[in-house]
């Protein structure tokens, strides 16, 4: 199904994934301090080229701890949790790299990108987002260890942003990341996001939830991932497939998105939730695929009255339940020894029906339909409440 848009893009921002980044594309710009006087001059005296402090002279550093305990209690308790989160969780956040190759007519082109990925299992499989791996010849995943696997796509879901990937790496040196449950969080929760924007590994940043329920583009044409977490957490190209956690530890989302207008952080990220994740990984491991019931609406316009099915499958859900809508019919033709294929939208005879809701539940946007369709699997039975020719009526619709 797809819906006929409106403008969805967030005000004065555009909304971009932020995984594919280009290697090498940043570096880092560092300051230095000023040299050393070890006998400043007084103020208002002539200021000359400071002397070279001898070995006696320069300050003396503090003997670092091997105690990593005792360094700790040095700290304030809301450090601590940070430190002790990213040393928990940190090994469970890698590296992932692809490369894609694309051949036009004349030239072979290949684009290298990087983003980053979740331990999920000691079996080798990591999650990351969709568009990081989408198109990619090459994966590899790099671990906090140094060392790089090779990666193969084992199940994705574009509708969400998920896909999982698969590496033959030592169970000793995979620390799958524990899940929590996204349906408890508030707004102004203090959360974590660990990644590696600007291909710069296992970052750590701090910020708050935001706002919970936005709804992003998916990478599917036409889709929308709902639910969405928003949090102020720094969050850049690279960052896609990292984790977002809670201050216990657990993962509550999968950073995927920022809202910006240069493309990198500016105080508006967005997450997949934990328990959209789930279930989604749970279907991709058991089945190989993520079962949405097909009412077999295309396409939808959005009206103050009800939804116009603009576009149905012939031979559909919704087609043979009876709605009256556009059809696509496609027909081959023959002329001079060549065929064509042409295809119309046929609208009906009896005019169009309008949608109103699912199951006696309004719908008032094709979000709302499609998410109210898809919480159902294929073969059950729903009911689409609709109006036809000025009357409210009921079509029993069997999802495929």
């Amino acid at each position: 199904m797809m819906t006929q848009k409106k403008n969805l893009a967030l005000a004065l921002a555009t909304l971009i994934t932020l995984g594919s980044v280009a290697t090498g594309a940043f570096a880092q710009n560092l300051t230095y301090s000023p040299n050393y006087s070890a006998n400043p001059a007084p103020i208002g005296a002539q200021q000359g080229p400071a002397p070279i402090p001898t070995a006696n002279q320069l300050p003396t550093a503090p003997v670092a701890q091997d105690d990593w305990k005792a360094r700790l209690a040095d700290l304030t308790p809301e450090e601590r949790v940070a430190v002790e989160l990213y040393a928990m969780r940190n090994k469970g956040i890698v590296n992932v790299s692809t490369i894609e190759t694309r051949v036009d007519r004349i030239f072979q082109q290949v684009a290298e990108g990087c983003g980053s990925g979740i331990v999920i299992s000691k079996d080798g499989v990591v999650l990351t987002n969709f568009h990081v791996v989408e198109n990619a010849n090459k994966i590899d995943v790099t671990l906090f260890s140094g060392e790089t696997y090779p990666a193969e796509l084992i199940g994705a879901d574009p509708n969400t942003d998920v896909a999982l990937i698969k590496i033959n790496a030592p169970t000793d040196d995979l620390f799958p990341v524990e899940f929590g449950d996204s349906s408890r969080l508030l707004v102004g929760q203090t959360v974590y996001a660990i990644g590696n924007p600007f291909g710069l590994e296992r970052t750590m940043t701090k910020g708050i939830v935001s706002n919970l329920n936005r709804s992003i583009d998916s990478p599917q044409q036409f889709r929308r991932i709902k639910g969405v977490i928003q949090v102020d957490a720094a969050i850049n190209p690279g960052n896609s497939g990292g984790a977002l956690f809670d201050t216990k530890g657990k993962m509550i989302g999968m950073n995927t998105a920022i809202a910006s207008r240069v493309g990198e952080n500016s105080g508006v990220g967005f997450a997949v939730p934990v328990n959209t994740i789930n279930l989604v990984v749970q279907s991709l491991l058991t089945t190989g695929k993520v079962a949405r019931g097909d009412v077999g609406v295309v396409q939808v316009t959005e009206t103050d009255d009800g939804l116009i099915p603009g576009l149905i499958d012939e031979g559909g859900a919704a087609d043979l339940a009876g709605l009256r809508g556009g059809k696509l019919i496609i027909t081959i033709k023959s002329r001079n020894g060549m065929r064509y294929r042409t295809q119309e939208v046929v609208r009906p005879d009896e005019g169009f029906d309008l949608i109103t809701g699912v199951n006696g539940q309004p719908v008032r946007t094709g979000e709302d339909f499609i998410t109210a369709v898809e919480e159902h699997a294929p073969g059950e039975t729903i009911t689409l409440n609709i109006i036809r020719d000025g009357r409210n009526a009921e079509l029993r619709v069997t999802l495929k």
